[in-house]
């Protein structure tokens, strides 16, 4: 895996979206892969979190027959975590303020989830 690729994801993702103050990459069961964070911020904590939040939203959604689901939004007094499931095997969370464009993150985001599932299932040519 390519942590580089990844990091360059997370931050054009934040250089084209204002207010995101946070991003992180994780595999389904809540280890981190990548994280782009204030120091504030506890990363394996937020992958943690993430992929619980994520599991339970995307339970919800198989059970009632939502389909697959895509993202979730969680909204606090000072901004918002979006959380978005890339495949089945990893999910992205994005922290922002309170003056986080949600719709243009979510159209930003489409495009920086096929690439990080890329960069996430592309094969080593390590010792080949």
């Amino acid at each position: 895996m390519n942590r580089e690729a990844l990091a360059l994801e997370m931050r054009g993702l934040r250089e084209q979206v204002t207010g995101i103050t946070d991003t992180a990459v994780a595999a389904a069961d809540g280890l981190l892969i990548a994280a782009d964070t204030a120091e504030s911020i506890d990363p394996e904590g937020l992958a943690a979190l993430a992929a619980a939040g994520l599991g339970l939203a995307r339970r919800t959604t198989e059970s009632t027959s939502r389909g697959v689901l895509r993202q979730t939004v969680a909204y606090g007094s000072h901004g918002c975590a979006a959380f978005y499931a890339v495949g089945d095997t990893a999910l992205m969370v994005v922290l922002g303020d309170e003056g986080l464009d949600l719709e243009r993150l979510h159209r930003a985001t489409r495009p920086a989830l096929d690439r990080i599932g890329s960069i996430l299932t592309e094969k080593t040519t390590e010792g080949v």
